[in-house]
């Protein structure tokens, strides 16, 4: 989390829905590099194709890193743009996906893989950065002071 602190207590921008999907891996067989390295090497160049294209929808990433876990944490403008780039015949997921599904009929359980996508509407999440570098959402859709979008957590959220 690199970057000058915000001063003050800011929330992110925007009011819109969001998507937030957390994808990963876990390395079963730490020997069956083979198995899961390719895996592991994936991810980076689906991140850079997305972040070359704003228009696709990517909002703002940020890894997890892990022990034997190693997820990365993505905010997304709708489920339809990250639907879209997922079923993508010309990007970098279809064919990832394909070696790991032909690694994995022959190489086992070496390396898990899982994903879960949430769908929060307008109006269904609020966020407060006290003293804080741009972080989370707020690092991906900006910041603003707090006041903008109500004091109180309620307040954002609605209430």
């Amino acid at each position: 989390m690199g970057g000058q602190p915000v001063q003050g207590r800011m929330t992110a921008d925007g009011t819109d829905g969001v998507v937030i999907f957390l994808i990963g891996m876990r390395v079963n067989k730490w020997r069956a590099v083979r198995s899961w390295l390719p895996v592991f090497r994936a991810m980076p160049r689906m991140i850079k194709e997305l972040a070359q294209d704003p228009a696709r929808g990517l909002l703002g990433v940020r890894p997890v890193p892990g022990l034997r876990n190693f997820s990365v944490l993505q905010y997304w403008e709708s489920k339809e743009k990250l639907l879209a780039y997922a079923s993508d015949q010309n990007g970098a997921h279809r064919p990832a996906w394909a070696a790991f599904n032909r690694r994995a009929r022959v190489g086992g359980d070496a390396v898990g893989i899982w994903h879960e996508t949430y769908v929060v509407p307008a109006g269904s999440y609020e966020t407060v950065y006290g003293n804080m570098p741009p972080h989370g959402l707020g690092r991906a859709r900006g910041l603003v002071p707090v006041g903008r979008r109500g004091e109180r957590a309620a307040q954002r959220l609605g209430d």
